[in-house]
C-alpha cells in the first residue's frame, strides 16, 4: 500500500485546520513515476530513470473507498528505448516533470526495464491508503469519513469545504466508522458542548500551523467548565459540527486518561497537546 508524503500530510492538515488562509488546491492531474530506491516520505530517495524514452504518466482514480484509492483504469509508460534500470518503487507527483510529490509506495516484485519494454500497471495496482490502527503512537485516529473525503480531494480533485473543527468528548471509545451521530457524546447537560477551535490568526483557542507534518493546539483549549458531573470520559474528538450528535467525526482520541468531570472541574488540552497527524 501507498503512504503519502510529507508534502501532502502538511497541505492537508492545514487544508483541514487553517482555513482558507492556508488551502490547498490539488492537481487538475495526477502523474505516476516509477524509481530504482525508495523515495522516503520527504522525497529524498527518489530516483527516476533518466532519459531512454522514460517519462511520467497520467493516472485516473476511482472514487476513494475503505480508506483507500486505487487506478481506475491500465497505465501504460513509454516503451523503453534503453535501460531504466530495476525498478522497485511508483510515486506520484504533482506535475509531468518537477512538481511536489504527493505519494509513493513498493512494487510487489522489483522489475529490470531494458529497451523494448512497456512498463505497466494493470487496475487497482496503484494504491494509497490511510493505515486503520487501533492505536496510533499519538493517540489520534483519523476517520473513515475524513479519509475517503481527503483521498478523493487530493487524487480526484474533489470539492473538500474546509471544515469549522470543534473540540467533543464522549462516554465510550470511538471507531474509524463512528459518526457525529453516533458518538456517545456526553450528554448535552452540565455545562457541557463542542468547543470551536479556530484557524491560526483567529480568536483563542487557535491550530498552529502544520509543521513537520503535525497541526497542534497553539492556546489551551478549555471545555466548560462542567455545573455537574459529565460521567465518565473515555475518549475526545474533532467534529466539523458544534451541535451535539451532529456532524462528521474528523479524528478521535481513545487515549485519554479516563475521568468523571464534576461541578467547577476544568477541562483542558494543555497548549500543544492537540497533536494531529496524517499517514
Amino acid at each position: 500500500m501507498g503512504s503519502i508524503s510529507d508534502f501532502l500530510e502538511g497541505e492537508l492538515l492545514d487544508h483541514i485546520f487553517n482555513g482558507a488562509g492556508a488551502a490547498w488546491t490539488p492537481p487538475a492531474t495526477v502523474y505516476v513515476g516509477l524509481s530504482t530506491a525508495d523515495p522516503l516520505d520527504d522525497n529524498s530517495g527518489i530516483a527516476e530513470p533518466v532519459g531512454n524514452g522514460y517519462a511520467r504518466v497520467a493516472v485516473a482514480f476511482s472514487a476513494a473507498n475503505a480508506r483507500a484509492i486505487t487506478n481506475s483504469g491500465t497505465v501504460t509508460f513509454p516503451q523503453a528505448s534503453g535501460a531504466w534500470g530495476t525498478v522497485t518503487h511508483y510515486a506520484f507527483f504533482t506535475l509531468l516533470t518537477g512538481g511536489s510529490m504527493m505519494a509513493h509506495g513498493a512494487l510487489a516484485a522489483s522489475k529490470v526495464i531494458v529497451s523494448g519494454n512497456t512498463p505497466s500497471f494493470a487496475a487497482s495496482e496503484l494504491d494509497v491508503e490511510f493505515k486503520t490502527l487501533a492505536v496510533k503512537a499519538n493517540g489520534h485516529n483519523i476517520s473513515d469519513y475524513l479519509a475517503n473525503k481527503l483521498l478523493d480531494f487530493a487524487f480526484r480533485n474533489q470539492a473538500f469545504v474546509q471544515p469549522a473543527t470543534y473540540v467533543g468528548y464522549a462516554t465510550a471509545n470511538l471507531t474509524d466508522a463512528t459518526t457525529g451521530a453516533t458518538v456517545t457524546e456526553c450528554a448535552d447537560a452540565n455545562g457541557y458542548a463542542r468547543k470551536l477551535v479556530n484557524i491560526n490568526g483567529g480568536a483563542s483557542p487557535t491550530w498552529d500551523l502544520a509543521a513537520s507534518s503535525i497541526v497542534d493546539n497553539t492556546h489551551a483549549i478549555d471545555s466548560g467548565p462542567p455545573t455537574g458531573s459529565w460521567g465518565l470520559i473515555t475518549a475526545g474528538f474533532i467534529a466539523d459540527s458544534g451541535t451535539h450528535l451532529a456532524g462528521n467525526i474528523l479524528f478521535y482520541d481513545n487515549n485519554l486518561t479516563e475521568q468523571t468531570p464534576g461541578n467547577g472541574d476544568t477541562v483542558r488540552i494543555d497548549v500543544g497537546a492537540g497533536d494531529f497527524s496524517l499517514s
